[in-house]
């Protein structure tokens, strides 16, 4: 009791608060107001401790002026004055009162002081003191203290605690992250017996405590024991658990939790769902989200604008704007009225999918329900048209946005002139960029870069090393080395390795240190276009500037060579490896057992093979992809169907390329039933056809005559919503009309339709040859559509 002796010496002189610029006459007569209209008894109203509770109940008439507040403050007030014989002797409950208005004031110190001043009454304290007393030294967090009170002081003095004094206690702890502390207290709490048993509040709160301090497994197992105790959580707990493991991303546990609390009859409210629906929507779980979404309509309960704003973007980022719609429409059928944030979602959502026809319906549909569409959303539009290109709608756009007088801001610019530099429309970017600094709005990086970019890609160097300066000058970090080598890998990509260079130049030029990365990539591109002297050129530029070559920059240089079809250098270099300390790895051999098949050496590959095996590189599936596609590829397939057997014997994994190149090789050396056996086993292997798969099995049962087994293949194909490639169907036709299969020919030209399938310059000229008036079919022409029956009046 050292510390409580130490406030009272400390506080006992003076327990009032500071003065307010009220009087508490008007405290009177509030309480008199009150008890005339019938809130306050008469009888209560002669009662010191009745007056003072009312009082303490009374609503706010401003920060200063709360029901706790004037409660300390006119019994401080009575007391200066001395009233003798008028006021009513205190008695442990008037300190009591005058205890829990401290805390509710936020001044549990006072209230601590009104318990050195109950110490010197020589009053005996009850249990609901007991609890003030505790709440007091809680809130004053005096933890050790409150412990000390409920496990000793109340029982010496005559109280013994019950479940509120520990809840209290237990609740401080939790407060104080030591969570642990509280479990071994609900447990001392356990052992006392029936009097004092933890109940659903007891576990709540320390269950609540864990899952704040991220023991997510103590929490569920506090829980789990809970439940084996015989005590039945409420919807409340049963939240608070499904919440906790919803932001610890468990989503798993929290919808077993939710199965166990129906099962008990403890029916999931609104909480429940809208907590699980935005858990798996922030984790991208769109599927889950949607079947949670409408178990809960099934349930009744309606979903507020924040859950189906949560379940919509997930859906839109997952190219489901058609199903994000009909949550939105949802929203009105139950009488919800979208703010603007659904609205954006969805227009977002419909952007990204290209159903322009829809955002705009949706867009219009805004100014009819009385939403004013803001900078973001006409932000979304203008990014949906320039994205793909369509410049002059997201002008028109833009200009709308300004008539109805919304302004754009920064993002909205940088959408308009990324899109414009892209296209290489510098003079209108520019033009952008002027009005927008005219405006008062600041670029800030993103916006500098993609105009540098433009001119980067566009060849205005000049402008793009002024914009560099700019930067500088105005405080904004210029752009780095990791963006000036996207830039250089985007022009080799596009073959302009010398545009390239002069990108690399202006990088050296504004002060920036090259890395390997932006080495290797420009050695890159000229092996790209094969030129490997200029290659070897910035490969030693790259060692002069200090810049250690690794494995990556040999490996481009080898596949430069073989590239090249300079084998015998390619193989040199692949030798100087070792001697500088480059490892070669799995990509090295993959480029160098590649390029001596495809020259077609199989026996230097083959050694090649074993030297990799030997060195103790792990062979991938795509090593043995290219080992056997070469093998295939030399007309070694005897071999390549040796090695595929051998390999299946090991339970290697094949991916669907190599069934296909093998069911292709089988064909070649007339293992048909082989080749037949495979096919059906895909499925069985957990792999699944694809286009090349039906075009290898369509094309070689057509070289065996089987036209019928081909067109039930191909049928199959289509079943299976793969659609036929351009150049599988001009195959097709082309064998066809070879073989005189002329009305099967007319049926595949039917499925041309000009767009995604078209005719070949060799199809055409084959049914010119066939079908012309010395043609060797011409009389059969009427087999194939109408719109090919024109051929005879070709001489």
């Amino acid at each position: 009791m050292s510390r409580f002796c130490i406030l009272v010496r400390r506080s006992s002189s003076s327990t009032s608060p500071p003065s307010h610029s009220w009087s508490p006459e008007a405290a009177f007569a509030v309480a008199t107001e009150r008890a005339s209209a019938g809130t306050l008894s008469p009888e209560d109203a002669r009662s010191l401790n009745g007056f003072l509770a009312a009082l303490a109940r009374a609503p706010a008439y401003d920060d200063h002026r709360s029901g706790p507040s004037l409660v300390v403050t006119l019994f401080n007030r009575v007391c200066r004055e001395e009233a003798g014989p008028l006021v009513a002797p205190l008695t442990v409950h008037t300190y009591g009162i005058l205890m829990d208005c401290c805390c509710r004031a936020h001044r549990a110190d006072l209230g601590l002081a009104f318990f050195g001043r109950f110490l010197r009454t020589g009053l005996r304290l009850n249990r609901i003191f007991g609890n003030t007393l505790l709440k007091c030294l809680c809130y004053a967090k005096w933890t050790d203290e409150a412990v000390d009170v409920l496990l000793r002081k109340m029982s010496e003095l005559g109280c013994a605690p019950d479940v509120i004094s520990y809840n209290t206690v237990l609740k401080r702890l939790c407060e104080d992250s030591t969570s642990q502390k509280a479990l071994n207290l609900l447990y001392t709490m356990a052992k006392e017996g029936r009097a004092c048993s933890p109940d659903m509040v007891t576990y709540s709160t320390v269950i609540h405590g864990f899952f704040r301090e991220g023991e997510i497994g103590k929490a569920c197992n506090l829980f789990h024991e809970m439940v084996q105790q015989g005590v039945v959580p409420d919807v409340v707990t049963y939240n608070s658990v499904i919440v906790a493991l919803c932001k610890a991303r468990a989503m798993d546990k929290a919808e077993l939790v939710i199965r166990q609390m129906v099962h008990n009859d403890v029916q999931p409210d609104n909480v429940t769902y809208n907590c699980m629906i935005h858990g798996y929507s922030t984790l991208g779980r769109w599927k889950d989200a949607a079947k949670m979404f409408k178990e809960m309509m099934k349930r009744g309960l309606i979903p507020d604008n924040f859950t189906c704003s949560s379940l919509m973007t997930s859906l839109c980022k997952h190219g489901r704007s058609k199903e994000a719609a009909e949550v939105f429409d949802s929203m009105t059928a139950k009488g919800h009225k979208p703010d603007i944030i659904p609205y954006t979602i969805l227009l977002h959502g419909y952007a990204s999918d290209g159903c322009f026809v829809d955002m705009i319906n949706l867009f219009n549909s805004m100014k009819d329900n009385g939403i004013v569409p803001n900078c973001h959303v006409f932000s979304v539009l203008i990014g949906a048209y320039a994205k793909c290109g369509k410049m002059d709608q997201a002008m028109l756009i833009f200009t709308e946005m300004r008539g109805q007088g919304v302004s754009p801001n920064v993002v909205t610019y940088t959408t308009v002139i990324a899109e414009l530099s892209r296209m290489g429309r510098l003079v209108e970017a520019m033009e952008k960029f002027d009005e927008m600094i005219a405006m008062g709005i600041q670029p800030n990086q993103p916006l500098y870069n993609s105009l540098i970019q433009g001119c980067c890609m566009h060849g205005n160097l000049v402008k793009a090393k002024e914009l560099v300066s700019e930067m500088v000058n105005k405080g904004i970090p210029r752009p780095n080395i990791v963006f000036f080598t996207s830039v250089i890998n985007n022009l080799c990509k596009e073959g302009r390795v010398m545009d390239a260079q002069d990108i690399f130049d202006l990088v050296i030029q504004i002060g920036e240190r090259p890395n390997a990365i932006t080495f290797n990539t420009l050695i890159d591109g000229y092996g790209l276009v094969g030129e490997m002297d200029n290659a070897l050129r910035v490969f030693d530029a790259m060692l002069s500037a200090g810049v250690e070559p690794d494995v990556v920059t040999y490996n481009t240089l080898v596949n430069g060579y073989f590239r090249s079809r300079r084998v015998e250098d390619g193989l040199a270099l692949f030798r100087e490896m070792p001697c500088k300390r480059i490892k070669p790895d799995t990509v090295t051999y993959s480029i160098i057992l590649d390029g001596l098949y495809r020259d077609g050496r199989p026996a230097a590959a083959n050694k090649m093979f074993d030297e990799m095996i030997e060195t103790g590189i792990s062979v991938s599936i795509s090593i043995y992809s290219i080992i056997l596609t070469g093998l295939c590829r030399n007309n070694c397939v005897s071999e390549a169907i040796a090695l595929f057997q051998k390999l299946g014997a090991m339970n290697v994994k094949f991916d669907i390329a190599i069934i296909n190149t093998m069911i292709n090789a089988m064909h070649k050396v007339q293992r048909k039933e082989e080749a037949k056996d495979l096919f059906a086993a895909i499925s069985a292997n957990g792999l699944v056809p694809n286009a090349s798969t039906y075009g290898v099995m369509v094309i070689n049962l057509l070289k065996d005559g089987a036209v019928e087994d081909a067109n039930n293949m191909f049928l199959s194909m289509e079943k299976s919503g793969i659609v036929p490639s351009s150049r599988l169907m001009n195959d097709i036709i082309r064998m066809l009309l070879e073989k005189g299969e002329i009305a099967k020919a007319g049926e595949y030209l039917c499925k041309v339709d000009g767009k995604s399938i078209s005719l070949e310059a060799s199809t055409t000229s084959l049914m010119l040859s066939l079908f012309s008036r010395k043609g060797k079919y011409q009389e059969d022409m009427k087999l194939l559509p109408a719109k090919y029956q024109f051929f005879d009046s070709f001489g």
